[in-house]
């Protein structure tokens, strides 16, 4: 037997340190799965695994747990920066910069309440170092916890453990992490319900607000209808030519001529009693009926000419970020492209959008010159089965060598580095949504980016749970332990009930938006879960997606500024 002590006491043994991380890792994904009141920790209870596993002494050598971590994380931030990368600047688009300006106060009072009870609590001005930047670190810990952002937690761990570099001791953050992280998911929840209360709202008036809403203001989304030409000012012009004095954009996809249908193009000449089958945004319509004609109907199955409709998918990389006029399906192949669907939102096929890898076009058109357009643009679903791991490391590559980029701050005295998770955040972004310029495809699907992610993920957190386990019980239990829980408490929702009642009622905003916006400000996923599960409707996850891109950046870059910047100062 001495075969399996040794495979679970020798930390050099590469078989010892497989089998560490995977107990932890398996043991604390199902322990998350179970729910108190609802809310679950999830995959965030492999830290506390982690935790457990290093307190009765299972560990692995430091610079294989180090490597792990660093490698973890790098994965973690540079997965999330490419799925927010895309909608990262047009967040900020219409009514996204009050919301985005909101949740930056959230993170903006979270961060100045963590370092108002530092100065309280902990703050000696006696002397300088030592105690003092041991307790910044670990109320950074309880910041990240507090505000449940596990990618903030691992850049503040990576700006300690530069700092700290070669000293015998480095303070374990993840353990004020986890004392703040469970109060963390109950407080956000908590505060949304108190701002419901405090401000008397009613959610059946705001189902009512928002319906009322999408009535007045439909999105620009397709629709869809049959045109009469009756206009006889029409008679002899193009389709551009309508398209331009109209200042609106539409697609006519067939042309009834005298019996006879075609696939018009942007040089198609119309005449009085032609009947178009025109796609247009839905707010467009009745602009475009009043000037055309009527609207009337036709089957179109049953006319002279066999037209098809079919969706295509976009997998050929050379065609990743042009715009719909560059490519002339119309005039060239005789295709009409009606709307895209694009992550779960059907979009209306403006010549001047871009093109993107994993987008599916409903192509309307004889259907062999579908066939063409369909060859051109890939079609190819297994293509898109495999993430293109080459643009990937390509981006991990740049995003370390500019997170190792020395940064020098007027009135700081050793130079500022973004870091492993500072720098592939940014560069992930960068490419997520630029990366067609430079001709990478950043595409990746969802459930791939979901396991990269996680897996980068767990990583990490059984990483600083071992190495926190050790002196978890001495640190949070014999010492502050107690003082980190409530102090987290009141990160959480002192910042959640200023800005919650604030932006209710100064700006108005729905409530069910309100809801959103507060989870996507702490992304925090049990909270827009609770938020769905409210509301009848999508306004959660719309407040959710406008500001988490912007606030999970902040939360990542704020972490470790704070170290970066006041461990020179305490």
């Amino acid at each position: 037997m001495d075969w399996l002590i040794n495979l679970f006491t020798n930390s050099d043994s590469i078989a010892h340190i497989v089998l560490l991380y995977s107990l932890v890792i398996a043991v604390g994904i199902a322990l998350g799965r179970f729910k108190i009141f609802g809310i679950s920790l999830g995959v965030t209870f492999v830290l506390f695994a982690g935790i457990l596993a290093g307190h009765i002494g299972f560990t692995g050598t430091p610079e294989v747990l180090n490597y792990v971590q660093d490698f973890g994380l790098i994965l973690f931030v540079y997965c999330i920066g490419l799925q927010v990368g895309p909608g990262f600047f047009e967040s900020f688009a219409k009514g996204g910069i009050t919301a985005n300006m909101l949740a930056m106060g959230i993170v903006g009072l979270n961060v100045a309440t963590m370092l108002a009870l530092y100065f309280i609590l902990f703050y000696n001005p006696e002397i300088r170092g030592g105690e003092n930047v041991w307790n910044l670190s670990m109320m950074t810990g309880v910041l990240c916890g507090a505000i449940t952002n596990t990618p903030g937690l691992g850049a503040a761990s990576e700006a300690v453990n530069t700092i700290y570099k070669g000293a015998a001791q480095i303070p374990q953050i993840a353990s004020g992490y986890a004392c703040a992280y469970p109060l963390g998911v109950v407080g956000i929840i908590g505060a949304t319900i108190a701002i419901r209360y405090i401000c008397r709202i009613s959610l059946k008036k705001e189902e009512q607000q928002i319906e009322q809403e999408m009535n007045e203001n439909p999105h620009a989304k397709p629709h869809r209808m049959t045109l009469r030409a009756e206009n006889k000012a029409l008679s002899g012009r193009t389709i551009l030519q309508i398209r331009d004095f109209l200042s609106r954009n539409f697609v006519c996809s067939r042309l009834l001529h005298e019996g006879h249908v075609t696939i018009p193009n942007r040089d198609t000449v119309i005449t009085e009693g032609d009947l178009m089958y025109i796609t247009c945004a839905e707010d467009d319509w009745e602009a475009i009926s009043a000037f055309i004609g009527p609207v009337d109907h036709v089957e179109w199955d049953e006319q002279d000419v066999q037209m098809v409709s079919k969706n295509v998918l976009v997998t050929q990389p050379s065609v990743n970020g042009k715009t719909f006029g560059q490519l002339h399906f119309s005039s060239v192949y005789g295709v009409n492209v009606t709307r895209i669907h694009r992550n779960g939102m059907n979009l209306f096929a403006d010549r001047n959008l871009r093109i993107q890898i994993g987008d599916k076009l409903v192509c309307v058109g004889p259907e062999d010159a579908i066939e063409r357009v369909a060859n051109m643009l890939g079609n190819e679903v297994k293509r898109l089965d495999h993430p293109n791991l080459s643009a990937i490391f390509i981006g991990i590559v740049v995003g370390i060598v500019f997170g190792m980029m020395p940064i020098a701050l007027p009135g700081v005295p050793t130079p500022v580095k973004l870091g492993l998770a500072g720098g592939p955040l940014i560069i992930a972004i960068l490419i997520g949504r630029f990366g067609y310029r430079a001709h990478l495809v950043s595409y990746t699907t969802t459930s791939a980016n979901l396991m990269l992610r996680e897996f980068g993920l767990v990583l990490f957190l059984a990483s600083v749970g071992i190495k926190a386990g050790a002196t978890f019980w001495d640190t949070v239990m014999r010492g502050d332990g107690l003082t980190y829980v409530w102090a987290g408490f009141l990160i959480t929702v002192i910042p959640i009930l200023i800005i919650g009642v604030l932006a209710r009622l100064k700006y108005k905003l729905n409530y069910f938006t309100l809801m959103g916006l507060i989870a996507g400000a702490t992304t925090d996923p049990p909270a827009l879960a609770y938020a769905n599960q409210t509301a009848n409707n999508d306004a959660p996850a719309v407040g959710y997606s406008t500001v988490y891109p912007l606030c999970m950046f902040l939360r990542i870059l704020t972490a470790q500024l704070i170290i970066l910047l006041l461990y020179s100062v305490v």
